[in-house]
């Protein structure tokens, strides 16, 4: 038996659970829970590390929303969110009240507002990993060697890996430990592991991740995306008050340039900032449909109100040219990524209210309409694989597949975005750029594009812009559409 088997277990004063008809107030509690919790977790691993003797092991649990309606409301049926199914007990966990605080004010509103019952808001039985509970503060003391003379999981709770998964999203939870449904799709833990991985990945703080997500896979769009900030940066009349890059150094004045960091993270990620989150954010993703689903999987924690992928791809059409765009009416998956999370029998539906910001994107910037947009616009099936040579295999089988799914273009990222968007509930899109045409002899070499192809590559972030201003005008239940949400949904987005 270790020393530590008989240590007791010392946890804050149990708050009390306390009903809430106002949104505001009920959030304010969920902040006053979580800090508590959070602050005797961090003050006890002081504690720990300064050498104290350890005669305790500690527990601190999140703060938790508890709904409880006893009838079938009768409610709007055009609504996709902000309402439970039938009568019961509904309760998720929350995490980091601070940083979701206009989110849960939104949804926590529309469940009072909808069934005319108040809210419960007091502490969960589910522990605070100490990671999550000292992740980003800054009174943390540690060792000097930076090693403990004790393991951790002796003293605290860790992450459980085995509870923190994606049941809920995928359909495989309907039921939370104490018999309740869940009321959201994610649980604390879950989005606390996401919260971690967003700031590795991306170099910058999840605080600063706005509504709408744009991502690339090609650094020239960043590069347009920095200049296109400091054009807003310099317009007072613009709406946006900060540009953000790896590292977490906000600008808010157009010239001041950006710190360079020593390395790049993973996936490099810019914000250009407007209250409320309204603002847009860019990521660069790189190449592959692993690294698509890795940058999905964590930022739809943060409830963005759409993505949309603006990359490059191949066309696989000759009457195609370098620079033509593509919109994708539907996905061929064959990227494998996700076959085990939504089956590839799972249809992934063209969100008509994004097809139409983007289609209309397109028009405004280009200045075309028409049979002349036709022109310069195809719309169809994009294809996304996981082998970037796959010009190198025998073309017989590949070809005639994607002749047969219609396919109009072909890339790496697309469907990965587009099949974790209606997986997570989270409207999607894709207009991509013809970069090269490998079925015609036109492969992406350097010194093979044109003047046409660099003009079209420079509009084609614009488009996104617009397309996501497009977006940011639209009632925010237009947004979320009904095609996303299962037969027993959860009532928050």
């Amino acid at each position: 038996m270790k020393p530590t088997d008989m240590l007791t277990l010392h946890t804050p004063d149990r708050a009390e659970h306390r009903s809430f008809t106002d949104a505001d107030a009920a959030v304010a509690y969920l902040e006053e829970l979580h800090a508590e919790a959070t602050r005797f977790l961090v003050d006890a691993f002081n504690h720990v590390v300064s050498g104290a003797p350890v005669t305790a092991r500690y527990r601190a649990f999140y703060p938790e929303i508890r709904l409880v309606t006893a009838r079938y409301d009768t409610i709007d049926s055009r609504l996709s969110f902000g309402h439970v199914v039938e009568p019961g007990a509904y309760a998720t966990t929350v995490t980091r009240p601070d940083l979701f605080r206009h989110y849960l004010r939104q949804q926590i509103g529309l469940l009072i507002r909808n069934h005319n019952v108040p809210v419960s808001i007091g502490p969960s039985d589910t522990p605070i990993p100490l990671h999550f509970a000292m992740s980003g503060r800054g009174d943390v003391t540690l060792p000097e060697n930076g090693e403990l003379s004790l393991s951790l999981r002796d003293l605290f709770d860790v992450p459980d890996l085995e509870t923190t998964n994606d049941d809920i999203v995928n359909g495989a939870a309907t039921r939370n430990p104490d018999g309740s449904r869940p009321l959201a799709l994610f649980t604390a833990q879950r989005i606390d592991y996401s919260l971690a991985r967003l700031a590795h990945y991306t170099a910058t703080a999840p605080e600063h991740f706005q509504n709408y997500i744009l991502f690339t896979n090609y650094q020239f769009y960043v590069d347009e995306f920095e200049a296109f900030a400091r054009a807003q940066l310099a317009d007072p009349e613009s709406g946006y008050t900060g540009f953000v890059g790896p590292g977490n150094t906000e600008i808010t004045d157009p010239e001041t340039p950006l710190p360079l960091l020593p390395r790049l993270p993973q996936m490099p990620t810019y914000h250009l900032k407007r209250p409320g989150g309204a603002g847009m954010t860019l990521v660069n993703i790189g190449v592959g449909p692993s690294n698509a689903k890795t940058a999905t999987d964590h930022i739809a924690v943060l409830r963005p109100h759409a993505w949309v992928m603006v990359g490059h791809c191949a066309g696989l059409r000759n009457s195609q040219a370098l620079g033509d765009f593509v919109l994708a009416h539907a996905y061929l998956r064959d990227d494998n990524v996700l076959d085990a999370d939504l089956p590839v029998w799972v249809p992934i539906p063209a969100l008509a209210e994004i097809q139409i910001a983007l289609q209309d994107a397109v028009a405004q910037v280009t200045q075309l309409e028409g049979y002349a947009l036709k022109q310069l616009m195809r719309t169809g099936t994009v294809a996304t694989i996981d082998n970037r040579n796959w010009e190198l295999r025998d073309q017989s089988g590949p070809v005639q597949r994607l002749s047969q799914s219609r396919a109009v273009a072909l890339d790496m990222e697309s469907a990965t975005i587009a099949a974790n968007g209606f997986r997570f509930r989270v409207p999607y899109g894709t207009l991509l750029c013809v970069s090269d045409k490998p079925l015609h002899g036109e492969l992406k070499l350097p010194g093979m594009a044109s003047g046409f192809y660099k003009t079209q590559v420079a509009r084609h972030l614009q488009i996104g812009i617009r397309a996501m201003e497009l977006l940011r005008d639209m009632p925010l239940e237009k947004i979320h559409s009904r095609k996303l949400r299962s037969f027993s949904e959860t009532a928050f987005l």
